[in-house]
C-alpha cells in the first residue's frame, strides 16, 4: 500500500488496535505502518492515563507547529484527541493563554484537562487582562477553586479575586450552557458560575 493511501485511510486519532482493525492486519503489520508514517513526519505519539499509546495521525504534523490540544496533553492527565485541529506556528502559546482558550472551546474535556494548567501559571495580570478581553475571568475563578479541591496548585494572585468576584447584582453564567455541578454548589454561588463537573469527574487528579 502507498504511504498517500495509508495516510487517507488512518488520518486521524488511534489505538494500535483501532489501526489493526481499519487495515485489517496483524499487530505486527500495524506497527510497521505507523513506523512507515512516522517516518515521513505525519505521526505523533501520546500516552493514555493507562499507558496506552495514542496515535495521532495528519499531514499538518509533517508541517510542525503545535496545537492547544498538544500543549494540553503535555501537561494534564486528562487527554484530548489531536486530530482535526487548528495548528500554531511560531510562538507557543503561554498557559494563561491555554486557559482562555479551552474556555472559550466550551468543551467539557478541554476545560477539564485545562485545570492542570493552575499547576503552571504565574502571570495572573496577564490572565485577568486575557480573561476580562474574553468575559471569562469569574469562569477561570472558579474553575481554580474547584482545582483547588482536587490537586495542589499555584496560588491565585489576590488583586486577580478582588478584581475577578462578582458584585451582589450580578447574574449567574454558565461554563457550559445547561451544565451545573450537583457537588460545587459553594463555589458556584461565590463566583456566580455554574460549573460542568462533579467529584468524580475530577478522578484524574486524584
Amino acid at each position: 500500500m502507498r504511504t498517500e493511501q495509508l495516510l487517507r485511510m488512518l488520518e486521524g486519532v488511534h489505538t494500535l488496535r483501532s489501526v489493526m482493525s481499519i487495515l485489517g492486519v496483524s499487530r505486527r503489520k500495524a506497527v510497521y505502518c505507523i513506523h512507515r508514517l512516522r517516518k515521513k513526519g505525519y505521526v505523533k505519539t501520546a500516552r493514555a492515563r493507562d499507558n496506552t499509546r495514542i496515535y495521532s495521525i495528519s499531514f499538518e504534523n509533517r508541517l510542525g507547529g503545535t496545537s492547544y490540544e498538544e500543549l494540553l496533553n503535555k501537561i494534564s492527565p486528562v487527554k484530548l484527541a489531536t486530530g482535526s485541529i487548528h495548528r500554531i506556528y511560531g510562538k507557543t502559546p503561554s498557559p494563561e493563554e491555554i486557559m482562555v482558550y479551552a474556555i472559550k472551546s466550551r468543551s467539557l474535556r478541554t476545560i477539564l484537562s485545562a485545570l492542570a494548567l493552575f499547576r503552571q501559571i504565574i502571570d495572573w495580570d496577564a490572565l485577568y487582562r486575557l480573561a476580562k478581553a474574553n468575559h471569562c475571568e469569574r469562569q477561570i475563578g472558579a474553575l481554580y477553586d474547584l482545582a483547588r479541591t482536587a490537586m495542589r496548585t499555584r496560588r491565585m494572585s489576590g488583586r486577580f479575586r478582588t478584581r475577578a468576584l462578582p458584585k451582589e447584582e450580578y447574574a449567574f453564567r454558565y461554563a457550559i450552557p445547561g451544565l451545573k455541578s450537583g457537588d460545587f454548589g459553594r463555589i458556584e454561588h461565590r463566583w456566580k458560575v455554574y460549573l460542568p463537573f462533579n467529584k468524580k469527574d475530577l478522578e484524574a487528579y486524584a
